[in-house]
């Protein structure tokens, strides 16, 4: 019996024989259509080939595609578990012709595969085509020599492909298999085609035409063949079971899930095993592409699937966790054929312990309360709406848990009373944060909040998306279009630029629809709505259109690189200083990085050295940057650094990078680990280089710290390099020598100074400064007054003292002329100091020099003034104090 992994192999080998190219599945969150919440087929990866948009250096090609239809308008999550053929997950097989070839041989291809490679009885199969789709007809009958009754035409949209509304369309043939008449149901088309005898196997989809608004339509130039064959579908068929969930590949995680429940496979609870190995597939092919459980878009979608399988395997018994431990038989059934699986296992591990550990709590109390609401209700009575969104309110317990739950039991749930308690609640919500302090526009963000939800981020794995442009804002009222020059607000359901939080700058870049473009030159987030603050620089944006989404790369890259350096800068001043450092804000721009932190005192240039020396070492460490989300207790748990006054929901993002030496980092062996939203490296080594330009005083008690990294880094060790080689260049020395040749001019340069000031007091005590150096006595006291040139005011003192030894008892003032200003300086022997003070002589001068204040001791005061023309009014006014 051929496996599901040799039905895949044998079916891309088949078509690479053929000349196509075998690609990769592309994410299971597709970057190229903003309508899908999920990849959901084989060729939204090739959308843009279909529109003439890209082009690559293949026309042929062949996947196998992971799917997951669990949100939006594909959402079979509901029917999982219960019928044969509905998954979450599945795997899509394709072939597609990208103008090359059509009709003649993608039917041939079809019917050889069926028939030869995999070994389809030929009488088993038949065929429906658009219902005037005559060449597809012939080219039938003329390779599988089908007669006209299996050959059904259908005249509605079931064999009629639309991509949209507008743009590239066409017939479609779709290939049945008959299982039997002892199967109820009828052919498609007939009245019992619900039934499953007659079940579809492959979609071949013959893109030829072009919509336009008006409805019409002409033949593309570019005639392109798109097809899809599930695999569980068609692994069924050939390993001989009429039931997707009994092929090889389902029945081992079926199998497995029996093992960790210890309940019977084909028991009671046959079902439950069933939404298990289906929610498994679903869950860790969600993780393993970058979406993590959250409360809203993608990452809800996850939570919603991940906690309806934890619901099952709690109904089969399970009293611990469990859907963790059968990550590895998922790894090693699918692993080889999408390896992304297994480089992500430990991470899908630790998401599915987490979750599971927090909803099992979560679950016990909120099937308890449903249990004593129903007991208050008639038998067969739905539950009211209100009872529903208490239990989703308070308690955690979501509407479609609740409604599941209630399913098996018979019984429904009051939608309408719920939206109206989900509405009231939003209102009162509305009301309190309208008066919450913000700009009196803010209103209209939380309108669209309102309206068509909230943003959701890609920024993390992607710096190119599209979205569908949601809303325009001027001046803060939503406008209906935006042209060139005008300055707008963009708002779209998805995108990769970041919005400025958590002290990261937010992006800039394009933003491109078929109609116009917008350069963008901030983000930021108001009410979980991201704004792109934007200028329209060509043609004309409307609400309502796809848009290509660009990040500025370059910036973006800067940004990341300053935003790690700074985890890393964080923990190594914890080490360097001690425990007591810790974030009190940060800058994380595309040029610098600022770091303000808990410290009391400035850092000394060793304590600087020794922190940019250990970041550059975990820089060159070149170690992983690893995210996971958890609750913010957990996080703590595992001592990760939070922002000091900062709020955080149920769920928060941890980010950890380094190994670090034993003994040493916030948590064992990693280095850094902290709760951040912001966008980071891949890679340490991605950061570059490392430069702190050294630290300042931001307020009490706090520090701050400013750095560059990368390109900037290099520009101002390039830059320094130079200053020095300009400085060898002045003193003639090697750079090397340049340390001991500073040194011994600072020597020269204090020596010589010192001989100058020396020099300069001799001159002033010389010749006629001498003789008018001669005393005077006031009530008693003899004083000493000179007015002096030549000398600046540090040579003030030693004259004094010099004057002092001279008289044996007395006061001294002198005023020395510099270049028009005075600098005054006055001195009492020991023996006058309790009679006469320094100080009120020189306050006394400086007065009428034009300055204010003056002091120091009562032996030895100094001042100034900035008018020296005045020294003998201030020398009189000296006087005047010694005199009383």
């Amino acid at each position: 019996m051929a496996s599901l992994n040799d039905i895949r192999s044998t079916f891309l080998s088949y078509f690479e024989k053929n000349d196509h190219r075998v690609v990769d599945s592309s994410p299971l969150v597709p970057r190229n259509d903003p309508t899908l919440m999920f990849t959901n087929s084989g060729m939204v990866q090739f959308k843009n080939l279909f529109t003439g948009v890209e082009h690559r250096d293949y026309s042929r090609a062949t996947t196998a595609q992971k799917c997951v239809r669990a949100g939006g308008k594909h959402n079979d999550l509901d029917n999982v578990g219960y019928t044969a053929r509905h998954h979450t997950f599945f795997e899509m097989l394709g072939n597609f012709s990208f103008g090359d070839y059509f009709k003649e041989q993608a039917i041939p291809y079809a019917w050889e595969l069926l028939t030869k490679e995999f070994g389809i009885p030929k009488d088993k199969l038949l065929v429906t085509v658009y219902h005037t789709d005559d060449e597809a007809a012939d080219i039938w009958k003329k390779v599988a020599g089908l007669p006209d009754d299996k050959i059904i035409r259908i005249p509605t949209a079931d064999n009629f492909w639309q991509m949209g509304p507008t743009g590239p369309c066409g017939p479609c043939t779709e290939i049945f298999y008959d299982h039997g008449d002892h199967i109820w149901g009828g052919p498609p088309g007939s009245p019992e085609e619900d039934g499953d005898r007659f079940i579809e196997i492959w979609n071949l989809v013959f893109m030829q035409n072009e919509q336009f608004e008006d409805g019409s339509m002409i033949e593309l130039e570019m005639q392109s063949i798109d097809t899809g064959m599930g695999l569980e579908r068609i692994g069924a068929l050939l390993q001989g079971k009429h039931d997707n969930y009994d092929t090889d590949l389902m029945r081992a995680l079926i199998e497995a899930s029996a093992h960790v429940t210890h309940a019977d496979p084909d028991g009671p609870g046959n079902v439950h095993h069933r939404v298990i190995a289906d929610h498994l597939r679903s869950t860790s092919f969600l993780i393993a592409d970058g979406v993590m459980p959250s409360n809203e878009g993608r990452g809800y979608v996850l939570r919603r699937i991940m906690r309806r399988a934890m619901r099952h395997a709690h109904l089969l018994g399970a009293t611990d966790p469990v859907m963790h431990r059968l990550v590895p038989e998922l790894v090693r059934q699918m692993g080889q054929a999408y390896p992304e699986l297994g480089r992500a296992q430990v991470m899908i591990e630790e998401t599915l312990l987490t979750e599971e550990t927090r909803f099992k709590a979560t679950l016990d109390r909120g099937l308890k309360l449903l249990d004593d609401e129903l007991s208050e209700l008639p038998d067969g009575a739905e539950l009211p709406g209100e009872t529903a969104f208490r239990l989703y309110d308070t308690y955690g317990f979501p509407l479609d848990l609740t409604q599941d739950a209630l399913r098996e039991k018979g019984r429904s749930v009051d939608t309408a009373g719920f939206d109206s308690a989900m509405a009231a609640q939003k209102a009162k919500a509305r009301a309190a944060w309208s008066g919450s302090g913000e700009a009196a526009d803010a209103t209209v963000w939380y309108d669209i909040a309102e309206e068509k939800g909230t943003t959701e981020f890609l920024g993390y794995d992607t710096e190119h998306a599209e979205g569908q442009v949601l809303a325009l804002v001027k001046d803060g009222v939503r406008v209906d279009a935006a042209t060139v020059g005008t300055a707008v607000q963009i708002v779209v359901n998805q995108t990769p630029f970041y919005a400025e939080s958590g002290g990261q700058v937010g992006d800039t870049g394009l933003i491109r629809t078929d109609s116009g473009s917008a350069k963008v030159s901030d983000t930021k987030k108001v009410a979980g709505v991201f704004i792109h603050i934007a200028e329209v620089t060509e043609g004309r944006i409307e609400p309502g259109q796809g848009a290509e989404l660009s990040v500025d790369h370059l910036r973006r890259s800067a940004i990341r690189a300053n935003h790690s350096a700074t985890h890393l800068l964080h923990e190594a001043l914890r080490q360097e200083l001690g425990e007591h450092v810790a974030q009190r804000g940060s800058l994380n721009a595309p040029d610098r990085l600022r770091f303000d932190f808990s410290h009391s005192k400035a850092l000394t240039e060793r304590e600087l050295h020794n922190v940019a020396r250990e970041v550059n070492a975990f820089i060159r460490q070149n170690s992983p940057v690893e995210t996971r989300i958890m609750t913010p207790d957990d996080a703590r748990g595992i001592g990760a650094q939070a922002l000091f006054g900062e709020k955080y929901g149920d769920e928060v993002r941890v980010v950890s990078m380094g190994n670090a030496p034993t003994g040493k980092g916030t948590g064992g062996d990693t280095w850094s680990i902290e709760l951040c939203g912001g966008t980071h490296v891949k890679r340490t080594g991605d950061i570059g280089m490392f430069v702190l330009l050294g630290d300042s005083a931001s307020s009490a008690g706090v520090r701050r710290v400013e750095a560059l990294t990368g390109k900037e880094a290099f520009a101002w060790l390039e830059q320094e390099a130079g200053r020095v080689a300009e400085i060898a260049g002045v003193l003639k020395a090697q750079p090397s020598e340049l340390v001991d040749r500073v040194k011994a001019l600072v020597e020269e340069r204090k020596a010589l100074s010192s001989e100058l000031a020396q020099l300069r007091r001799e001159l002033a005590m010389a010749g006629g400064a001498k003789e008018a150096a001669k005393p005077k006595e006031i009530n008693g006291v003899k004083l000493i007054a000179q007015v002096l040139s030549g000398v600046s005011g540090k040579d003030l003192p030693p004259l004094i003292d010099e004057h002092k030894a001279a008289l044996g008892s007395g006061a001294v003032l002198l005023i020395a002329d510099v270049d028009g200003k005075a600098a005054v300086a006055a001195g009492v022997t020991d023996d006058l100091t309790g009679t006469v003070s320094a100080v009120d002589m020189v306050r006394a001068a400086v007065a009428e020099l034009g300055g204010k204040g003056g002091g120091g001791r009562p032996d030895l005061a100094q001042g100034g003034g900035k008018d020296a023309a005045n020294a003998e009014a201030a020398i009189a006014a000296a006087e005047a104090v010694i005199g009383g």
